[in-house]
């Protein structure tokens, strides 16, 4: 029994990976192109691990997808490959566009080919699971009910409309082809090994180094916050027992504008490594100017998942961000090495003091 994850060496997908090799000794196949968010020493502790097979590449290479396919025969492909930060895709859109559309359509066809080929048995076993994101479904108001899974998709951001884009295929793939596919949108995720230009790591990783904390605008942007690893349990869920063709939202059940969120990180900090001088770490919050179309809220409504897959979050807030704090604190080495030159430069580009 094999599965085959796409972007596996990313923050979600790599914490998918150490978490499913915990509990099973599923042979998995990690096909990752190794942009910057891609991070292979977040899987070093699998170095010598029979079970966890790397191989580099992108999702757009047809030949090669299909190799990976024909050699190992997988009952299962989760796509987490993605371009996933909205800032870039504001300066870059072309990769957003390359990636996100072109890379998952790609992999698609390349699946598709590979699945009809398949005795009855295996097509009725595969699946092709898709993981998406809830800013396909726009922007909320503050009164406004939260995104469930038939919410119209409405993107605001070169990001969130690739994103929307191919979760359209991938629907359109079941409904013109049978292939037997999920998809999951997600609201925020933070947690472990996360890359440091994403709001919460940024705070950490700039606090701790006596940096400005920048927060766009009046920083009173709401987002439903999801503890990574219980994102890595809803997909395994979806995966063993979602209805083909489904949608499931995943979320935290935990609306928090980011100017909060900013401060509880500044506050945990406080607490586990207090400055010297005794001064408090919110004294670095920066107002910076908001970025062009920069949605006001999402919320994710996961009463679904739970309904029917019996699926909910097992950290609230307050656990996961103080374990997401303390993981940081314990591990400089990682946020040191993943810390290059070009992120430096990034950094300094996008929050520009306003």
């Amino acid at each position: 029994m094999t599965i085959l994850i796409t972007g596996g060496a990313g923050f979600i997908g790599a914490n998918f990976v150490l978490d499913w090799l915990a509990q099973s000794s599923e042979l998995l196949i990690n096909l990752d192109k190794l942009t910057y968010a891609g991070n292979l020493e977040t899987l070093s502790s699998l170095q010598d691990d029979a079970r966890h097979v790397f191989a580099q590449g992108d999702i757009a290479d047809t030949e090669l997808v299909a190799s990976l396919l024909v050699k190992h025969q997988p009952r299962a492909v989760i796509n987490f490959a993605a371009e996933s930060h909205v800032d870039r895709s504001i300066h870059s859109p072309e990769d957003f566009i390359q990636t996100n559309i072109v890379g998952t359509f790609r992999l698609l066809e390349a699946v598709r080919h590979h699945w009809s080929a398949l005795p009855d048995q295996g097509k009725a076993d595969f699946r092709f699971l898709h993981v998406s994101t809830d800013e396909v479904y726009g922007s909320l108001s503050a009164g406004e009910p939260a995104f469930t899974e038939t919410h119209a998709y409405e993107p605001n951001s070169p990001y969130s409309a690739s994103k929307a884009a191919s979760d359209h295929l991938v629907r359109a793939y079941h409904h013109t082809y049978g292939l037997p596919v999920l998809t999951t949108n997600c609201s925020n995720n933070y947690g472990p090994y996360h890359f440091p230009e994403k709001l919460i790591p940024l705070m950490i990783v700039n606090a701790l180094a006596g940096k400005p904390l920048p927060v766009y605008g009046d920083g009173m942007q709401v987002r439903d916050w999801l503890y990574v690893k219980d994102h890595c349990s809803a997909i395994r869920r979806v995966l063993e027992a979602g209805t083909l063709g489904q949608t499931y939202n995943v979320g935290g059940w935990n609306e928090k504008p980011n100017l909060e969120i900013v401060h509880t990180v500044c506050a945990l900090l406080d607490e586990l490594r207090p400055k010297a001088d005794g001064r408090r770490y919110a004294t670095q919050i920066t107002s910076v100017k908001d970025r062009p179309g920069h949605d006001r809220r999402y919320a994710i409504d996961a009463s679904k998942i739970e309904r029917e897959l019996g699926w909910k979050p097992a950290e609230t807030f307050e656990s996961g961000i103080r374990k997401t704090v303390q993981w940081y604190l314990d591990h400089p080495e990682w946020v040191a090495h993943v810390q290059s030159g070009a992120y430096r430069e990034w950094v300094q580009t996008q929050y520009a003091a306003a």
